[in-house]
């Protein structure tokens, strides 16, 4: 059976989707290890509006069950004002109970975001996702300088995660570098997770 790795994500024009289709292929490129998709209900201001209990399309909406059942992480959100969505964000709100019982402390954790604008808080969303995954105690995990696609960019992507630049809500199309990067990212959380889990008996 299996290890899986949650890749776990907000998307609200399909910049982040594709990203975390990406990263997915990489964690799917490791023998032995599977992705499991997921993503999170937007938040609303309607009081009393409920929301289907199964997204019209796409992967399923994320239960807490999915954080602890995982051995690895990757989390994505677009950029909002340098941070995270408030829909992640209110997930994450949610999982006291999985700190209080370090259900995520050790496993490996690599995030990735999308944005519009080439300075407009790509980077600080990155390392704002990366904050309450290091209270649970999470390993992070970046992309080295040695995926060349790093130093070569001239969109996304840099060494706290994968990233795309999105200057139109509907350019969803990662560039080559940007896709490699999510890849490289996917693929080692992959790695990491599947050397961090005891070898279990025949």
């Amino acid at each position: 059976m299996n290890l899986e790795v949650l890749v776990l994500y907000y998307s609200r024009h399909g910049s982040v989707a594709a990203l975390a289709s990406q990263v997915a292929r990489g964690v799917n490129a490791v023998p032995g290890v599977a992705a499991r998709l997921r993503t999170v209900p937007p938040v609303t201001a309607q009081a009393g509006e409920r929301l289907p209990a199964i997204p019209a399309s796409g992967p399923p909406y994320a239960t807490l069950n999915d954080l602890g059942d995982c051995a690895g992480l990757l989390l994505g959100s677009p950029t909002r004002f340098g941070g995270m969505a408030a829909a992640l964000k209110h997930f994450l709100d949610g999982s006291g109970t999985e700190w209080l019982n370090g259900s995520l402390s050790g496993k490996p954790a690599g995030v990735f975001t999308s944005g519009s604008s080439m300075h407009g808080g790509q980077e600080s969303t990155l390392l704002s996702m990366a904050l309450p995954l290091l209270h649970h105690g999470m390993l992070l995990v970046g992309v080295p300088y040695t995926e060349g696609a790093v130093s070569a960019t001239r969109a996304g992507g840099g060494p706290y995660g994968a990233s795309h630049l999105a200057p139109e809500a509907a350019q969803t199309t990662l560039s080559e570098e940007e896709a490699r990067i999510a890849l490289h990212l996917g693929r080692r959380v992959a790695e990491v997770a599947l050397r961090l889990t005891p070898a279990r008996p025949r």
